[in-house]
């Protein structure tokens, strides 16, 4: 199993946000974590990379405990981030950005990873506050893949972008998929997310409500209605 989370409690000062929370990505696997906003989707991602440590439960990545360990440490073991805030250093330029995140030992150089995003070369010396909100997320992408990550953890790729953009993203997951990167996804386009998933879980308030198959997800149309706001 590439990542298993047990009965994680998750807390932002006093406010409880993750109530006894569990899920699993096996290797080469795409899970999908679907649910509203505030639901904390975004939490459990910060928890799993030691942003917003959990006060109780488990994290295992590959079989080894994660929990409490410093960001940069789960980083260097094979997870890596892309956040809703894409996380673009701003008066660096796109190429500092990616050199920044170079990794020996990487199965993604920086050739292979321009190759996927080829509107990336023309803006390598561009300043990373003057992309725009597409280029950003696709030198966010191209940027943890220089880190060489086996476990890639993706939060609302698509938010934002325009309909072109959006599909340059996601071609890249897609193909990502194909080469049995391990995935969690957080993405509001949920009929999106669904198509690329193997398995997908729910969470409503923090605690997981769904755990399932997206076509078993697609046939309920109580737990899409009542907790994704999709008409059954």
């Amino acid at each position: 199993m590439m990542l298993e989370v047990r009965g994680i409690d998750t807390y932002y000062g006093v406010g409880h946000i993750l109530h006894d929370l569990s899920i699993t990505v096996g290797e080469g696997e795409v899970v999908a974590l679907l649910g509203r906003n505030g639901a904390g989707k975004t939490t459990t991602l910060r928890s799993i990379t030691g942003l917003t440590p959990p006060r109780r439960g488990q994290i295992a990545y590959k079989g080894r405990d994660i929990a409490g360990l410093p960001t940069h440490r789960i980083s260097r073991l094979g997870i890596a981030l892309v956040p809703e805030t894409r996380g673009v250093f701003s008066y660096l330029t796109a190429r500092e950005n990616l050199a920044i995140a170079r990794r020996p030992g990487s199965r993604w150089g920086e050739d292979s990873v321009l190759a996927r995003f080829p509107k990336l070369r023309e803006v390598l010396d561009r300043k990373g506050r003057l992309l725009s909100g597409g280029e950003q997320q696709m030198l966010a992408i191209a940027r943890a893949l220089l880190t060489g990550p086996e476990l890639l953890l993706l939060d609302e790729p698509s938010q934002g972008l325009a309909p072109l953009v959006v599909e340059a993203v996601m071609g890249t997951v897609r193909d990502l998929k194909v080469e049995r990167v391990s995935m969690l996804l957080v993405e509001q386009n949920a009929e999106m997310a669904l198509g690329l998933a193997d398995r997908v879980y729910v969470i409503d308030h923090g605690t997981i409500v769904y755990e399932g198959t997206p076509a078993a997800l697609r046939a309920n149309a109580q737990i899409t209605t009542t907790y994704l706001g999709v008409g059954g």
